[in-house]
């Protein structure tokens, strides 16, 4: 069922809410079609809503993921959750971030059971719905803060090694900073990455080498 493009119209009023229709969402993201079927790369939504254009992106990675590992349940499971890791979102509406990741791990759980069979587990859907918690987050992007007052922050979640991932977080503020072309005196000790044209600002927490299944232990 199409969904609708409007929840209630105090809701746009207070809010400017309006959520995109499916052909709009694939249309767009058509634009960057090789971008959304790279395992790894990583795609924010300021205004996430229900999650119209994140689960797409999701199907779209996990497509890949089955078209590449899909005859490995080893490798399947890790890239199958290195594509949940990718997939950011922020929204002003609590009820908007529990449906979003709702969707989300329902999209992913189903591709992961019908494809990893026996070996499909639930340590690996717990951390899967983990991340989520940590990517989808409800908070304000203009402000660039949480609905408490807590300046957002994401973490950046790099599979280093077998099973072995490294998580870094990072605050949003300091991220769309980089993007800025000149550097500025504060600046001093960013990192600057030529693949994305921006500097890298220093994490605010790094952890140490987990294994993917175990991600949330160091919370």
């Amino acid at each position: 069922m199409p969904q609708k493009q409007v929840k209630f119209k105090q809701r746009v009023a207070d809010h400017g809410e309006v959520f995109t229709a499916e052909r709009e969402v694939n249309a767009m993201l058509d634009l960057v079609k090789h971008e959304t079927e790279r395992i790894d790369s990583r795609f924010l939504e300021p205004a996430c809503g229900e999650g119209a254009f994140l689960t797409e992106i999701l199907r779209r990675k996990m497509a890949v993921v089955k078209s590449k590992y899909g005859k490995s349940p080893y490798d399947y499971e890790r890239y199958a959750v290195l594509a949940v890791t990718s997939i950011y979102g922020v929204d002003i509406m609590e009820d908007n971030i529990k449906i979003c990741r709702q969707k989300l791990f329902d999209i992913w759980d189903k591709e992961y059971t019908a494809n990893a069979k026996e070996q499909a587990n639930d340590q690996c859907r717990n951390t899967v719905q983990f991340i989520l918690h940590k990517n989808i987050v409800c908070g304000d992007a203009l402000t660039m803060l949480k609905n408490d007052g807590i300046p957002i922050e994401f973490a950046e979640w790099s599979l280093v090694a077998g099973d072995q991932i490294k998580r870094r977080d990072y605050a949003l503020n300091e991220l769309l900073d980089g993007h800025e072309k000149q550097m500025q005196f504060f600046m001093i000790g960013w990192e600057y990455d030529e693949e994305i044209d921006a500097f890298i600002p220093s994490p605010v927490k790094e952890y140490p080498l987990t294994d993917y299944r175990r991600l949330s232990e160091n919370e």
